[in-house]
């Protein structure tokens, strides 16, 4: 068996997410370096060591002369197997509870009772394996999720009253605080904008491509991206609400979510422990009187009870839940997709219709290039479109916006061959850019940027005519960026990408036999290009928040359905559906709290692969149940009627264990 290793085995973490997700302490902050090494995964240690040494004393006691050693052996080995679940049964003990770390622990100290040591120091040892196993599979799983603090900002800048900028946690940073973000930056806080001009890309917290103009008054939320410009802010919410904080608490969720058939068996392990222990002393006390034999003895009632004790206790049954859905919740984790516990991958399988938000979910939110529309006819020196291409590429190389992107990966794809050179160059935060051109019929003032931008430099009969225009192109769901160059205009037209691999996850689903539907507030002609580019069947168009949720209850009821979305305007639906699915790359803390599965690096090719994984966990819960039902059955009878020699008991019933866990830790493969 090999140890499982958690990103954190190589350094300590910070304390409060130490305490907040309850991580081993092997991970604890307080330990040095060398400490943690030592700690790293001990108890699997520990019952290595503890079996390495049982085999040993097996071979000693065939020796007289090393009968001495073989005890001391024996009594090393209950030490290191037998103290831990010793100290956990009398804890258990003294809060009045009786579960199966009591039982197994009556099993084994028991056992030596009547002579046979060896017997109870196998149960232990194989009871610790089977428990280091399981613990393992919890610390991997809780390992993969801790890491996701990486998603959100931890420092900001903070304008001191002086001007001078200090970087400080974002924990530190208290209501009211000024703090500074620069072009590129994530915003790390709420605040209000206080100093500057910018446009925000809000694309994972609204679902819009565009970036929106943030002045002066305007509030920021944290996790848009700043384009250009630098924004001053006035914190107006600490990082209790952050992502961070949000993404623990699901942590806490998943770790509390259980399954229906979980709980089932939490609730009955209590009872049912109690009547193994209570059968086990009537079988003690009656056997010698109905069947005549003695009280000790390997052929005794005492001896007997003991191995139905032991093999009637169900390890493997309530180990082959949890189990099972630790280790899905693990590699979903692993590989990005955060789940609020197995109770999500029960409702997953029972799902037969998959509903997609367009904007940010099947799209990319990435612009590309479609191309430009000239305003009015051209006369004999108007400009070539191949001109306008470059004067826009001249202005939009200085800018770091989604529709500066577009162009310039179009511009390096056709490389026209006129270079423009500009003059005075200037950027309107949050609107546009200006310049003086340097054409061939002399210098030219170029404008480029949104529509009103624009249109407050035209003549009023100008404005109308653009209006329509760019009213067209937007019903068709595109989106439009103006060129002014004199008085010469022309529109770029934008649309948003599909995200890679969308087809094959589509298609993927369709196989399975899943339908397809398509949720949008945008336009119907553009919501009928993207589903028919898709090969999604249904689709409704230009709906508003509270018409999506309609949609959503009324699919989720005819059958299961699974909701994918990102943003606010999705969180209702997400909340409504079976089972919601969030974007959550930056995303919005709105949506992320009301979905049941979160995509943390809006990895949705990964759909069809989730889908699966919660088809194959439901399969192997089915089938733990039976190996584990099995194992009680056929080792428990034989044990009773005098059949099963203690030892055999114990690997009969260790070896359920064992084989359930090793089952559930197929989920474990990619």
């Amino acid at each position: 068996m090999t140890t499982a290793e958690t990103p954190h085995q190589e350094k300590p973490i910070v304390f409060e997410e130490f305490f907040d997700l309850g991580l081993q302490e092997t991970v604890s902050p307080f330990l040095t370096p060398e400490a943690r090494l030592w700690s790293a995964n001990l108890t699997l240690k520990s019952a290595i060591a503890a079996a390495f040494l049982l085999i040993i004393t097996f071979v000693l006691s065939f020796f007289p002369t090393t009968l001495s050693l073989s005890h001391f052996l024996l009594i090393v080995i209950y030490f290191l197997a037998g103290i831990p679940s010793l100290i956990e049964a009398i804890e258990d003990l003294s809060a009045f509870e009786i579960n199966i770390d009591v039982l197994m622990t009556l099993a084994a100290f028991s056992s030596v009772l009547i002579g046979s040591g060896m017997e109870g120091a196998l149960l232990l040892v194989l009871f610790a394996l089977s428990g280091a196993m399981e613990d393992a599979v919890t610390a991997k799983a809780k390992g993969a999720i801790s890491s996701l603090h990486k998603l959100s900002p931890t420092k900001a800048s903070v304008v001191e009253p002086d001007g001078r900028l200090i970087e400080r946690s974002v924990k530190d940073i208290k209501v009211g605080t000024q703090i500074l973000v620069k072009a590129g930056e994530v915003i790390p806080l709420d605040g209000e904008v206080i100093g500057g001009a910018s446009s925000v890309n809000l694309v994972h917290l609204t679902g819009e491509n565009l970036p929106v103009s943030k002045l002066i008054g305007d509030t920021v939320p944290a996790g848009g991206r700043n384009m250009e410009g630098s924004l001053t802010l006035t914190v107006t919410s600490t990082s209790a609400e952050s992502t961070l904080s949000r993404i623990i608490q699901l942590v806490i969720q998943a770790q509390e979510a259980r399954p229906a058939l979980q709980r089932w068996f939490d609730k009955l392990s209590r009872g049912y422990a109690i009547a193994i222990i209570l059968l086990a002393l009537l079988f003690a006390l009656t056997l010698p009187i109905f069947l005549g034999i003695p009280i000790l003895g390997v052929e005794g009632s005492l001896y007997r009870a003991i191995a139905f004790l032991i093999a009637a206790s169900p390890c493997a049954l309530i180990i082959a839940i949890p189990i099972a859905y630790l280790s899905a919740v693990s590699i979903c984790a692993k590989r990005g997709i955060l789940l609020k516990g197995g109770i999500t991958l029960d409702a997953l399988a029972r799902c037969h219709t998959v509903a997609f938000d367009k904007t940010g979910t099947l799209t990319l939110g990435n612009l590309l290039f479609e191309g430009m529309v000239r305003i009015g006819k051209g006369s004999s020196d108007s400009l070539t479109e191949q001109q306008a291409l470059s004067i826009a590429y001249a202005l939009e190389k200085n800018a770091v916006h989604p529709i500066a992107k577009a162009i310039l990966d179009y511009y390096s794809r056709h490389q026209p061959q006129t270079a423009i050179h500009l003059e005075n160059f200037k950027s309107v935060p949050g609107h546009g850019l200006e310049a003086i051109a340097l054409l061939p019929q002399g210098k030219v003032p170029v404008y480029i940027g949104n529509p009103d931008y624009i249109a407050a430099k035209l003549p009023p009969e100008f404005s109308g005519n653009l209006d329509i225009k760019i009213q067209e192109i937007q019903n068709r769901g595109e989106l439009v960026a103006v060129l002014l160059v004199g008085s010469e205009i022309f529109l770029f037209r934008f649309r948003d990408a599909l995200r890679p691999a969308m087809n094959e996850t589509i298609n993927a689903l369709k196989a399975r036999g899943y339908k397809t539907v398509m949720l949008t507030g945008d336009h119907q002609s553009n919501a009928k290009k993207i589903a028919d580019e898709l090969g999604i069947e249904d689709y409704y168009a230009e709906l508003k928040p509270e018409d999506k949720l309609h949609h959503v209850t009324e699919l989720a009821q005819k059958g299961g359905l699974a909701m994918v979305g990102d943003g606010v305007n999705d969180a209702p639906a997400l909340a409504r559906a079976t089972v919601g699915i969030c974007m959550g790359k930056v995303g919005s803390t709105t949506a992320i709290e009301a979905a049941d599965v979160v995509l943390l690096h809006d990895n949705i090719e990964l759909l069809d692969w989730l889908i699966s994984k919660a088809h194959q966990t439901r399969a192997i819960v089915k089938q733990n149940v039976i190996l584990a039902t099995g194992a009680i059955i056929f080792a428990s009878i034989p044990a009773l009627a005098g059949w099963v020699p203690l030892w055999l008991a114990v690997v009969m019933h260790e070896g359920g264990t064992v084989l359930v866990g090793l089952n559930a830790l197929r989920l474990l493969k990619k």
